[in-house]
């Protein structure tokens, strides 16, 4: 077990400090999304998600790579004892952050109109127009993070992230809910659930300028002589800029995707921009939950990357390859049973979170996205890995080749009248299912011999089919059992109670089963558990080598 002992610090100290955090917020954002597509109609959820990739493209643009490149430059700088060269890294970043900040907001605020158009829809106006302001904030507060993080300081982060996400569910929720009570347009109303965005923005980077006050407050005066600015920007710009192009590729692909989605629905299906709208709507709402397991992923690909680069570093090629087999079988071993869960309990899902939206057709679009989860899960994973072993390039390509391929089937299949918006469905399923699989073909080949995907994936895969077909007969017996009794059903129909208590059922079934499979098929070892806290006990607990 020395062997494992590297691995473990890497994983459990990178996982420990970030993965409470991102819970949290997470949670926050499940507990905002859920909600508001009840609050919200299907058309105006189109509305509030198309604003968001717009939103979600600047944000790349602006900070997708110049938070690491700071964090990394003030670490550097601040671990050397150079105290002034870290002042003017950040003065530098700052302004930098500011302008890009300034400049994207200005986009949103003064061409709202021109951006709703070329995204097919014309209704995200408000939209946009409430995001403006978010854009502004979020800038000077990815520099302070970055400045943070570089100090090894994750705790105002992580508050930070926790202000923004409650005043995004406590602001947007509210405002949404009473412009629907007040009889205001829709589209308005999607756009008052967007100014929490903004409002947590600008309160989390006040918070943080606090904080970064009396930090300073108590640092002490340095004599180092920091380089000059044009040598330090730089620096930045080199660090930053492939960070960004890379991960704008997703971002990009997104934003031509929704806009496609709803002119292909227009134009090749002969449905009005409502219509389009509210179809787009729909699968937003599947989409909503299709995206769940994925939040949970950055602790477990964030910590991927100094543990295997710690193995690389010391020439342990047999060390990386067990983190990297560790990794993946750790995501199988939770991803698969919940995308599994997601598809066989689609429709009873979709029907006791958006009991108003057209639930076949989401609870259809959500089945085939469940298996579609799986694969963005272990696209996440597999980045890391490649990351860590410097094939950062490879993962761009592998990226690019999907978004490529969900374009291009979106263009053809969501403008097939008879196939509409389920064409959005299977194109995400292609995409992650092309880029995952190709990305570990690659991965094997890196590490010949050292990585067994037989021992990754055959027992999640079998013990979550057992547990798919487990699941779905519990909640077909159960459903008709409660058909029948008092509030749970009605002339054998299931009531909002009865589905609402048959999913439960059904749920609390499958985690039993799942994981007493996995104890009985020693799918998961010891090594696998070192990674969550307490995991040695609970490994001595459950008798595993």
């Amino acid at each position: 077990m020395a062997g494992s002992q590297p691995k473990k610090n890497s994983f459990f100290g990178g996982a420990a400090i970030l993965a409470a955090g991102i819970i949290i917020v997470k949670i926050i954002g499940a507990l905002y999304k859920i909600p508001l597509g009840r609050i919200l109609s299907d058309a105006a959820f189109a509305d509030f998600n198309i604003a968001y990739s717009i939103y979600a493209l600047l944000i790349v643009i602006s900070t997708g790579g110049l938070p690491v490149a700071l964090s990394k430059m003030v670490s550097e700088a601040h671990t050397t004892g150079r105290g002034n060269q870290v002042q003017k890294v950040f003065r530098l970043s700052l302004v930098a952050f500011c302008t890009l900040g300034t400049i994207t907001c200005l986009i949103m605020f003064l061409f709202p109109r021109q951006l709703a158009d070329f995204m097919n829809n014309s209704r995200s106006y408000y939209s946009i127009l409430a995001l403006a302001p978010a854009l502004f904030f979020i800038c000077p507060l990815s520099a302070l993070r970055g400045y943070f993080q570089g100090h090894s300081l994750m705790t105002p982060t992580a508050v930070s992230q926790i202000i923004e996400a409650m005043c995004k569910l406590v602001f947007g929720l509210s405002l949404a809910w009473l412009m629907v009570r007040w009889g205001m347009d829709e589209s308005m109303a999607a756009g008052g659930a967007i100014v929490g965005v903004s409002i947590g923005c600008a309160l989390a980077a006040g918070y943080m300028f606090i904080v970064y006050r009396g930090y300073r407050a108590k640092t002490p005066k340095y004599s180092d002589t920091p380089e000059e600015s044009g040598q330090i920007l730089r620096t930045l710009l080199s660090l930053a800029i492939p960070i960004t192009l890379g991960s704008s590729v997703m971002a990009v692909a997104t934003l031509i995707d929704n806009s496609l989605v709803m002119g292909r629905l227009q134009d090749a299906v002969g449905l009005t921009e409502d219509a389009a709208a509210t179809l787009k709507g729909v699968y937003d709402k599947a989409v909503t939950l299709y995206n769940l397991p994925a939040q949970f992923m950055p602790p477990l690909t964030a910590s991927v990357i100094p543990a295997v680069s710690a193995a690389q570093a010391l020439k342990d090629y047999r060390q990386s390859a067990l983190v990297s087999e560790t990794a993946l079988r750790t995501t199988a071993l939770l991803i698969i049973p919940a995308g599994v869960g997601l598809s066989v309990l689609a429709e009873p899902i979709v029907r006791l979170l958006y009991p108003a939206t057209d639930v076949a057709l989401a609870g259809w679009t959500l089945s085939i996205l469940g298996f579609a989860a799986i694969f963005v899960c272990l696209m996440l994973v597999c980045n890391a890995i490649l990351q860590a072993h410097k094939h950062a390039a490879i993962t761009m390509v592998t990226t690019l080749a999907g978004c490529a391929l969900k374009i291009v089937m979106n263009y053809v299949l969501v403008g097939n009248p008879a196939i509409n918006i389920w064409g959005a469905a299977f194109s995400t399923l292609a995409c992650f299912g092309l880029i995952a699989l190709v990305e570990l073909v690659i991965i094997k080949i890196l590490l010949p011999g050292t990585l067994s995907y037989l021992r990754v994936f055959v027992k999640p895969v079998i013990n979550s089919a057992v547990m798919g077909l487990a699941v779905w007969a519990v909640f077909g017996l159960s459903s008709k059992w409660l058909a029948g009794v008092g509030p749970f059903g009605d002339a054998g129909t299931l009531s909002g109670l009865g589905n609402a208590a048959c999913v439960v059922i059904a749920v609390g079934v499958g985690v039993v089963i799942y994981f007493a499979l996995v104890l009985l098929t020693r799918a998961i070892s010891r090594d696998d558990l070192s990674l969550m806290p307490k995991g040695d006990k609970i490994a001595k607990l459950l008798r595993l080598r």
